[in-house]
C-alpha cells in the first residue's frame, strides 16, 4: 500500500480541492442557479452589450457553496476577481480592491467582483465605503453571510443588491458530493472506498454542509494509508467513530430514524416528559446533529406549544441557542440540556400560534378594513387637514390606562383572535383581557 502523506501532504484542504470551478457544475442550489437567473446572468462571459449585472448577498448556512459560487462566476465571466474577508480586512484594503477595480474599469471596461466573505461582521462605515463603487459599477459585489442581512447589512447596500437566500444542501447533494470525492483525481482519487453505512453517516454528520462532510472524509482518510484503484482502502463506521471521538449513532440509509428521533424528542418537550427530552437529546448528539438546528427547534417550540402560558420559555430557548452558537460544542450541550428540561417542564399553550395564524389567515381573504382615522399618522404635512390623528385617545390620560376607543375597522371590526388558556402566566393574561375586552365591547356596543 502507498503512503496516505502522498494523497494529503502539501495538499489544500479536500474541500478546496474538490471546489467546482463551474456553475454548471455546483451541487445543491439549483434553483438559485437555474439559467436565466441572477446568478446565471452574472456567470455569462462579459461584452459590450451584456447588462453589468447585479451585485448579490448570498445568505445561507456554512458549507452550502456561497465561496464556490463567487469564484466560479469570476471564473466563468471574466471579470477581475478580488476577495476579502470581513474578519481580516479593514477599510483600507476596501478602498485599494476599490482603486485597482476603478482602474480597470476606466482602462480596460472591465468590472471586478469583489467577493467580501462575512459582511456581517463589517462596521456601517465599513458597508458604507462599498456604496460608491457598487452605484458606478466598478464593483459588483458578491457579499457572503451567516446572519440574516436585513439585520446585519445597511439599508443602502441592500438596496443596491439582490438578497438569495441558499439552503442547506439536501441529503442526495452530499451523498454525490462525497461519492465524487472518493473517486476524483483531485480528491481520494479511487485509492479509498467507503464501508456499508459510511456515506450514509458522512450525510447525517453533516446537516447539510457540504464542507463538513468532505473535512469528516479527509480526517477518517488520514488514519489509514492509502490503497490503489484496484485495491483501495476500506473507510469504516469505525474510522469514522476514531475521527469523531465518540461513539456513532447509526441511523438507517432513508433517514426514518432521524426524523423520527427529531419528531420524537419535539413530542417529548411537548407532552412535558423530560426524560423521554432529554435521551432524545442525547441520541441527537450523538449522532452528530447540528446543535444549531436543535437549539432552533426548540426556540420555536417554546413559542409555538409554550407562549404566554410561560414567556420565560422563550427567553431561555433564545439565550440556549445563542449560548450554543457561542461556545459550539460539546459544552454546548449543557444549555441544550436546561432549556429542554424547563421546557418540557413549563405549562403549555399555542394561543398565540393560533392568534397569528388565524390573522393572517383573515388577511389572506381580504379582511382588512381601512385604518380608523384616529389610529392613522399625523406626523407629515397636510395629515391633519386629511384627518388624520383627529380625535385620537391618548390611553395614558386615563387613570387605568385604556379608553374605550375604535382599533379595529370593517369586516374585521368584531373579530376576536386571542383566546388564552387557562394555564401557567396565560390565567393571568386571560382575566386581564377579559376585563379590556369588556371596555372595548361596551364601546363597539355603544356604537
Amino acid at each position: 500500500m502507498t503512503d496516505s502523506s502522498s494523497l494529503f501532504s502539501g495538499a489544500s484542504p479536500l474541500a478546496a480541492r474538490m471546489r467546482p470551478q463551474r456553475i454548471d457544475d455546483i451541487l445543491g442550489q439549483e434553483t438559485l442557479l437555474k439559467q436565466g437567473g441572477v446568478l446565471w446572468q452574472l456567470a455569462q462571459p462579459i461584452n459590450k452589450d451584456a447588462p453589468r449585472g447585479t451585485s448579490v448577498i448570498l445568505y445561507g448556512p456554512p458549507g452550502t457553496g456561497k465561496t464556490t459560487i463567487a469564484r466560479a462566476i469570476a471564473g466563468s465571466s471574466g471579470r477581475y476577481f478580488e476577495e476579502l474577508s470581513a474578519i481580516s480586512a479593514g477599510v483600507k484594503e476596501v478602498r485599494a480592491v476599490i482603486e485597482a477595480a476603478k482602474y480597470n474599469f476606466d482602462s480596460f471596461g472591465k468590472s471586478t467582483i469583489l467577493f467580501l466573505d462575512e459582511i456581517h461582521r463589517f462596521s456601517k462605515t465599513q458597508q458604507d465605503s462599498l456604496l460608491g463603487a457598487v452605484e458606478a459599477g466598478w464593483v459588483i459585489l458578491i457579499a457572503a453571510t451567516t446572519e440574516n442581512p436585513s439585520f446585519s447589512v445597511v439599508a443602502p447596500l441592500l438596496s443596491r443588491a439582490t438578497v438569495l437566500r441558499l439552503e442547506p444542501l439536501e441529503d442526495a447533494a452530499i451523498e454525490t458530493l462525497v461519492a465524487k470525492a472518493v473517486a476524483d483525481s483531485n480528491g481520494l482519487a479511487g485509492r479509498y472506498s467507503l464501508a456499508a453505512g459510511v456515506s450514509a453517516q458522512l450525510v447525517l454528520l453533516a446537516g447539510g454542509d457540504g464542507r463538513r462532510a468532505l473535512t469528516l472524509l479527509e480526517s477518517a482518510a488520514t488514519l489509514k494509508p492509502a490503497g490503489t484503484a484496484d485495491q483501495p482502502t476500506e473507510i469504516t463506521l469505525e474510522d469514522l467513530q476514531a475521527t469523531l471521538d465518540r461513539a456513532l449513532v447509526v441511523y438507517d440509509r432513508a433517514g426514518d430514524q432521524h426524523y423520527d428521533v427529531i419528531s420524537a424528542f419535539i413530542k417529548s418537550v411537548r407532552g412535558s416528559d423530560a426524560d423521554a427530552a432529554i435521551h432524545y437529546l442525547a441520541r441527537m448528539i450523538e449522532a452528530g446533529e447540528d446543535p444549531r438546528f436543535i437549539a432552533r427547534r426548540l426556540v420555536i417550540l417554546a413559542a409555538e406549544d409554550i407562549g404566554l402560558a410561560d414567556p420565560q420559555a422563550l427567553v431561555l430557548a433564545t439565550a440556549a441557542a445563542d449560548a450554543v452558537a457561542f461556545i459550539g460544542m460539546p459544552e454546548g450541550r449543557i444549555p441544550l440540556a436546561e432549556a429542554t428540561i424547563y421546557l418540557a417542564l413549563a405549562p403549555k399553550s399555542n394561543s398565540a400560534y393560533n392568534a397569528i395564524n388565524l390573522a393572517i389567515e383573515d388577511v389572506r381573504a381580504g379582511l382588512s378594513g381601512p385604518v380608523p382615522k384616529p389610529l392613522r399618522s399625523s406626523n407629515y404635512s397636510g395629515a391633519k387637514a386629511a384627518g388624520n390623528g383627529v380625535g385620537y385617545l391618548y390611553p395614558h390620560d386615563d387613570s387605568r390606562a385604556v379608553l374605550e376607543q375604535q382599533y379595529l375597522k370593517g369586516k374585521t371590526e368584531r373579530r376576536e383572535y386571542y383566546k388564552p388558556k387557562e394555564i401557567g402566566v396565560e390565567r393571568d393574561l386571560g382575566e386581564r383581557w377579559g376585563r379590556l375586552r369588556a371596555i372595548i365591547r361596551a364601546f363597539k356596543q355603544a356604537k
